[in-house]
């Protein structure tokens, strides 16, 4: 019975985790400042994508068919990711927050779980695609631009990349945090 007593003193003993007063407002403070980081992602992102269709019909690449595919699958790719993003801000706007804590720890708990697949399937699929798409435009480059620009456009657009990657890697870094903060 001193096994059971120990335990149970041990258990009494505890320390209480308080519910912070205005825990509410703090979840929904986050979950704003999530939409509105998604939001800003998707206005750069249709903004790129303006620029890439907007460029198609300047240089009339419908004429040239690697240029077009090219083009094809760096608007697509970044469409696909519009897309990804609309629906994780649609999944977050039906979130419950009126619901007890614990179901509303589990759903976000299924929020970010999505947003894993996402972070480690889907976007480097995606980055993949854009990279092929604007390898598949460089021949172009290299015959219609100056070797001096044409360097820049490459080394830009590598820096870019990179530059790229580590945004994008620190903001999974902090959904990987926010998601073990609420898993634990």
């Amino acid at each position: 019975m001193t096994a059971f007593e120990d335990l149970k003193s041990q258990w009494e003993n505890q320390a209480k985790s308080e519910i912070p007063k205005d825990g509410a407002k703090q979840i929904l403070k986050k979950i704003t400042s999530v939409r509105k980081k998604q939001v800003i992602t998707n206005i750069v992102l249709t903004a790129t994508g303006l620029v890439l269709v907007a460029f198609f019909f300047y240089v009339s690449a419908y004429k040239f068919q690697t240029v077009m595919i090219g083009l094809f699958l760096m608007i697509g790719a970044l469409v696909l990711r519009i897309g990804l993003e609309f629906s994780s801000i649609r999944t977050l706007k039906n979130l419950n927050v009126s619901t007890s804590a614990e179901k509303f720890k589990k759903q976000m708990i299924r929020y970010y779980m999505k947003r894993k697949k996402v972070h480690f399937v889907l976007t480097p699929i995606i980055i993949l695609v854009y990279c092929i798409g604007f390898l598949m435009l460089l021949p172009a480059f290299k015959e219609s631009l100056s070797s001096g620009f044409y360097n820049y456009v490459v080394v830009s657009s590598m820096v870019l990349l990179i530059v790229l990657s580590i945004f994008i890697a620190r903001e999974v870094w902090k959904e990987l945090a926010i998601l073990k903060e609420l898993k634990d």
